[in-house]
């Protein structure tokens, strides 16, 4: 069974960083797309960031540019490093593992509890 753990979130100013750490157990890690997704108050969660066991990345639109992701093998971890962070920002983030669906990759496990990430204007 896979368990995910997400940790480094806290309160940043506008245009500070933070980088988020995923820990995964009860899988393959290597093997697996892993991806970040986001949730704000009120609004559904989105996809914000995944990396294939190949090292291929791809953003959404709104942190292209911005944020990093990357992921550590040997320690079974996927990192979302965050700059220039904007107020718009705010949210709690998750990890997940992500499986093909038809032209698209899509979130294939359960969530975790997530970070907050919260940024200040």
């Amino acid at each position: 069974q896979v368990h995910l753990v997400e940790s480094g979130g806290g309160l940043v100013q506008a245009g500070g960083s933070l980088r988020l750490s995923c820990a995964a157990s009860g899988i393959n890690f290597s093997t697996f797309v892993m991806g970040w997704y986001r949730q704000a108050p009120g609004k559904q969660r989105e996809f914000v960031a995944y990396i294939t066991s190949g090292g291929i990345t791809s953003y959404a639109d709104a942190v292209k540019g911005r944020f990093t992701i990357s992921r550590d093998d040997a320690k079974n971890t996927v990192y979302l490093q965050m700059n220039s962070l904007k107020p718009e920002d705010t949210a709690v983030y998750y990890c997940n593992t992500l499986r093909r669906s038809l032209t698209r990759w899509v979130p294939s496990g359960s969530w975790g509890q997530g970070t907050q990430v919260t940024v200040s204007s």
